[in-house]
């Protein structure tokens, strides 16, 4: 039976959140999630929605997510950054990665933004081979940079101003 992709609604979000919980378990931080329900309802959800996220649905169950959200290139403009796209682990192989990743390159393109970008653990040789597969560039020779709360506030502090 296949899946129904469409966007998420604010009953999908405790789904939405085992999901995110799932991957932070695959990607060896279980710990990291500190968002909740209530924060994707809140974030996701409304006219003024921070995020899109699109669901595969089957017999009322979410088997996947794609989480999506604007960003403003100085070279492209506005584009879109694909920040999750995760499929339960019984799931993979059905197809349900790849509709979820085609809702999210038709979106883009419907929308007629210039580019979707997203991050790949580089350990993750399935979800690279996949994307490469697709025609996507897999920028090997950029690296993420991040700052959480507790080096902000020690830069920050180094500098005076917390």
């Amino acid at each position: 039976m296949q899946a129904t992709i469409r966007k998420a609604e604010a009953d999908d979000m405790a789904q939405v959140l085992r999901l995110i919980k799932e991957l932070a378990v695959y990607e060896k931080e279980p710990d990291a999630v500190e968002i909740t329900v209530d924060d994707l309802i809140a974030y996701g959800t409304g006219n003024n929605a921070d995020f899109t996220c699109f669901v595969a649905e089957r017999d009322t169950e979410i088997l996947g997510i794609a989480l999506v959200y604007y960003r403003f290139s100085t070279w492209k403009g506005r584009t879109v950054h694909l920040e999750d796209l995760i499929v339960r682990e019984q799931y993979r192989g059905e197809g349900l990665g790849m509709a979820l990743y085609t809702e999210v390159i038709k979106y883009t393109y419907e929308l007629g933004l210039k580019r979707v970008e997203w991050v790949v653990l580089d350990w993750n040789t399935s979800a690279v081979d996949f994307y490469e597969a697709s025609g996507a560039n897999v920028m090997k020779e950029w690296n993420t940079v991040q700052m959480d709360t507790e080096a902000m506030k020690t830069f920050l502090s180094k500098k005076g101003l917390a």
